[in-house]
């Protein structure tokens, strides 16, 4: 299950990522945000990746207007490892290299088709592993002790 999480400006972007979840048959939970009412993104981010952190949802996706926030707010969370992505390259790498559990979009920034293969191509990824997971070893012990030894 993917987590869902946006604010107001990420709303838009993250319904029509809704629909083409539904489309693939990937079942979601959506934290919020409902309506175009202003709000804050940090909660919403935070609640998705509080359902990641947890294992309520294996993955998640969050929406803000640039990404930017909303993905800085998740990564605050112990144990999520969020990229934002404007391209699908970097969400490829995102989850090859680092193992990446959360994804963020900016509705400002990435149209509604780019945006869905960003999506397609980040839940296509797999871990590579390897020097990599030596890489995302050192993330986790940051994560832990707040330094790497």
């Amino acid at each position: 299950m993917i987590a869902l999480g946006s604010d107001h400006a990420g709303l838009p972007l993250k319904k029509v990522i809704m629909k083409h979840l539904d489309d693939l048959k990937i079942t979601y939970k959506d934290y919020g945000a409902y309506s175009n009412e202003s709000v804050h993104y940090p909660e919403y981010g935070v609640k998705a990746a509080k359902a990641v952190a947890n294992g309520e949802c294996e993955k998640g996706i969050i929406f803000c207007g640039t990404g930017v926030g909303i993905s800085i707010s998740a990564n605050k969370v112990k144990g999520i490892r969020c990229v934002n992505c404007s391209e699908p390259y970097s969400a490829l790498m995102g989850r090859q290299h680092n193992d990446t559990n959360m994804l963020a979009l900016g509705s400002r920034v990435v149209g509604d088709e780019l945006a869905k293969m960003i999506v397609d191509t980040w839940l296509n990824g797999e871990f590579l592993g390897g020097r990599h997971q030596i890489r995302v070893d050192q993330i986790k012990e940051v994560d832990e002790t707040g330094e790497i030894k």
